[in-house]
């Protein structure tokens, strides 16, 4: 069996384990609690089919290390929210109120699980281009190794900033500064968590493309190959997710208006002018 196909099989295992739970307990964040876990599953597939078949699986191998760290980081974040024990994302509950209960149903269905689940299938394809093309190793690969691992770095100092604020936030009884945090990070963008996700992402695509090339594809087939869809539909998950989080951030905190104005949403950059007070402890 080749293992997009095994991959394939245990998507649609999962993606059924998904919507069942979600019907019995009335819950629709188990896509959220596998989130971090099944991509490491898939690219593992990769690594082993490649290993198992002779091939030359040291790029595979690497990059399925590399998404065993950035899920290992992101399985721990998760769970110190409070993620495991039964926490539903609040944004699926403010959907639930503003749908009648049949479009939520077919919402869960189609959206939450199963084009999640595909994303999450989709997003560790640039492993099936480098299971196909079994070039050795590369400057380039180092490159792009190095980079998603800064990246991973900076996602990781990202959420600890704002675990640290939303402690901090906690014991001063909700009330802290503007109420949401606006140093470290925070103040050249203002969500660098998702720009580092995202960002990952799109260095573990060029590892893949850089075995197009080496096999000779050239920039069409090669360094733009069909597997970019992944980063690419990720990036517009990710956009349209922020702009709906940050519309209720905005009904809760009036300052947040100023520090959209002088912070970019995702990439991080200057200020564009003097941003709102910065809340304490971002580090």
């Amino acid at each position: 069996m080749e293992p997009l196909t095994l991959v394939v099989i245990v998507a649609a295992a999962v993606s059924a384990a998904c919507w069942i739970l979600s019907l019995i307990t009335k819950d629709t964040s188990w896509v959220d609690r596998i989130w971090s876990i099944v991509p490491i599953a898939y690219v593992w597939i990769f690594a082993g089919a490649a290993l198992a078949e002779g091939k030359d699986a040291a790029r595979l191998v690497m990059m399925a290390v590399l998404v065993t760290a950035w899920g290992a980081r992101l399985t721990f974040n998760f769970a110190r929210k409070g993620g495991y024990s039964g926490m539903e994302d609040y944004r699926w509950a403010i959907l639930r109120g503003r749908m009648k209960p049949w479009q939520f149903q077919l919402f869960n269905l189609f959206f939450i699980v199963l084009y999640q689940n595909a994303l999450l299938v989709l997003i560790t394809l640039p492993a099936q281009i480098a299971w196909q093309y079994d070039t050795p190793l590369g400057v380039w690969d180092a490159v792009f190794a190095i980079l998603f691992l800064v990246l991973l770095l900076g996602e990781t100092v990202a959420d600890q900033q704002q675990w640290n604020f939303h402690r901090a936030k906690a014991r001063a009884g909700g009330q802290l500064g503007d109420g949401f945090v606006t140093a470290g990070l925070f103040r050249f963008s203002r969500h660098p968590n998702f720009f580092f996700e995202q960002a990952q992402w799109w260095a573990f695509y060029a590892i893949g493309a850089t075995a197009a090339v080496a096999a000779g594809l050239g920039f069409w087939g090669g360094a733009i190959n069909w597997s970019i869809i992944g980063a690419v539909l990720l990036t517009v998950l990710f956009i349209g997710s922020t702009i709906f989080t940050e519309a209720i951030t905005s009904g809760k905190y009036p300052a947040y208006a100023g520090y959209q104005k002088a912070t970019s949403m995702l990439v991080p950059l200057p200020p564009r002018r003097r941003a709102p007070k910065k809340s304490p402890h971002p580090a």
